[in-house]
């Protein structure tokens, strides 16, 4: 079992590099990858730690046994930014779980 302390950056670089994108920036636990007219600031997490408050597209990596508790707190803040959670398995495996729709503005 991966150490639950360590972000999985590596995981992260290579789930994103392996999608086709462009991976660049960032020596702790965020970076940037790009792919087409996509770019997605990539933060991996030991466990639900704090999420950004600002951003366009932003994706979360963590562990597994992590990913439910973070996506519960990302749908509580209701953060502007468009997010996903990768959820990567000790097998290497992963899930991705995007955010809900928003709903339509009021016209």
């Amino acid at each position: 079992m991966p150490t639950v302390s360590t972000p999985p950056v590596e995981e992260a670089r290579s789930i994103f590099s392996e999608l086709g994108y462009t991976v660049s920036g960032g020596e702790g636990s965020e970076f940037r990858a790009e792919r087409k007219w996509r770019s997605v600031r990539v933060t991996a997490l030991a466990e639900s730690d704090e999420t950004p408050d600002d951003g366009d597209m932003r994706c979360f990596v963590t562990w597994d046994d992590h990913a439910p508790e973070l996506r519960r707190k990302l749908r509580r803040l209701d953060p502007t930014y468009e997010w996903a959670v990768i959820g990567v398995r000790e097998s290497g495996d992963y899930e991705v779980a995007r955010a809900p729709p928003s709903a339509a503005p009021a016209v």
